[in-house]
């Protein structure tokens, strides 16, 4: 077990104007238990001096690419190289970089979705498998105390059986052709090549569906599914919904999509029982709302009194002090840090203390995508996820 009080991370990609980069870097600073020490941030050589630079970071420790950076942390003293990387690139990297990392001997901390389909991501499993290493997927919202909370609730049986779930992804900045004007960060979340598969599909069509397996804590069984580019000559979709049947019977709706023009960020989880159900919304993350059968309203705050001991662990205020989308994102890296320390090879489970999205969230997310896929543009009403990643683990074997 390393004793040491903070782990030390690498980044990949991040470089100056990338939004993510700058997110992963203050989510890991947050509680002081990370240190960057090296990195690779853009393949534009002026870009990512500048980069290493503005973080003061050594020029010695600043790679021109990821394959220079685990050669030569590799090489250094156990006790000063990189224990593990900080993957932010277009989602087309994560799945070489990740494999080359944790087959290089370190942990793996990258952004979602994790691959480009499900091949990479049983790619990804083996490379994990082999490599005894950790790998957690940057699933941010699930890091929200009061979606800790729901899942508690829920799994205690508050509400009684569950029946419904109900889960919204709303955005409308691509409403536009922006990915054809110019916008970088467009571009590439529309491009096959560097994106995958799916587009709104694979960037928060993979949010929401992980978020309605984790609160429910339930899998989903089969989906039918409707996938659209509504924007003329867009190549990959810009709208989804879904129908989801559930183990054990509950059923469910999934909507996601980046052309609600004039919305911003609205993910939003409502999950129904026998007896009442709650409702969360991300734009208002610090209230989670229960309704009852049989008794009022109950509107529950983050940081307030009843709650339970793993929401309150993930609160660093008292109630009435804001926490937000850094702060649950820094809830993740706190529990991959710790479980780097300790000497893991893989998360706790879910709703236990230190659990963070791993390997099993990623392939459950690369299989709804495909199966998202194949479902809209057959013939079949229905469409078997755990089909989906049976065939894929027969084609990866053969």
């Amino acid at each position: 077990m390393n004793t040491q009080s903070k782990t030390r991370y690498g980044m990949v990609g991040g470089g100056e104007g990338a939004f993510i980069g700058a997110v992963h870097r203050m989510a890991a600073a947050i509680d002081g238990e990370f240190t960057l020490v090296c990195g690779a941030f853009s393949s534009e050589a002026g870009r990512n001096r500048r980069s290493a630079a503005a973080l003061g970071l050594d020029s010695d420790r600043t790679y021109a690419t990821l394959d220079a950076l685990l050669a030569a942390e590799a090489a250094l003293p156990a006790d000063e190289r990189m224990e593990a990387l900080a993957i932010v690139t277009p989602n087309h990297l994560h799945a070489p970089m990740a494999i080359s990392a944790l087959d290089a001997g370190f942990h793996v901390f990258s952004e979602k979705p994790m691959a480009l389909n499900l091949a990479e991501a049983l790619a990804i499993e083996a490379a994990v498998s082999r490599s005894g290493k950790l790998y957690g997927l940057a699933f941010a919202y699930s890091g929200y105390p009061l979606i800790a909370e729901a899942r508690a609730r829920v799994a205690r049986g508050d509400f009684g059986a569950i029946r419904l779930v109900q889960v919204e992804y709303s955005q409308g900045w691509l409403s536009l052709p922006i990915d054809r004007d110019g916008n970088k960060q467009a571009e590439w979340r529309t491009d096959p090549a560097r994106a995958g598969l799916g587009g709104c599909l694979g960037d928060i069509g993979t949010h929401a569906f992980q978020l309605a397996e984790h609160v429910s804590g339930l899998s989903v069984e089969q989906l039918s599914a409707d996938v659209t580019a509504h924007v003329p000559g867009r190549r990959l979709d810009d709208d989804v919904a879904a129908l989801l049947r559930f183990a054990g019977g509950a059923r469910g709706v999934l909507k996601a999509s980046q052309v609600a023009a004039g919305d911003e960020n609205g993910l939003r989880l409502r999950i129904h029982g026998e007896k009442g159900g709650l409702d969360w919304s991300q734009m208002e993350p610090n209230t989670l709302t229960l309704r009852w059968l049989d008794r009022p309203i109950e509107v529950i705050r983050a940081g307030g009194p009843g709650l339970d001991a793993l929401t309150m662990a993930q609160s660093r205020t008292p109630a009435g002090h804001p926490e937000g989308y850094i702060e649950a994102f820094a809830n993740l890296y706190r529990s991959f840090g710790r479980a780097v320390r300790a000497g893991a090879t893989a998360p706790p489970a879910p709703g236990t203390a230190g659990w963070f999205p791993g390997i099993g969230d990623g392939l459950r997310t690369m299989a709804f995508v495909e199966a998202t896929i194949e479902n809209s543009g057959g013939d079949a009403k229905w469409t078997s996820l755990a089909g989906i990643l049976d065939d894929s683990r027969a084609t990866r074997d053969a």
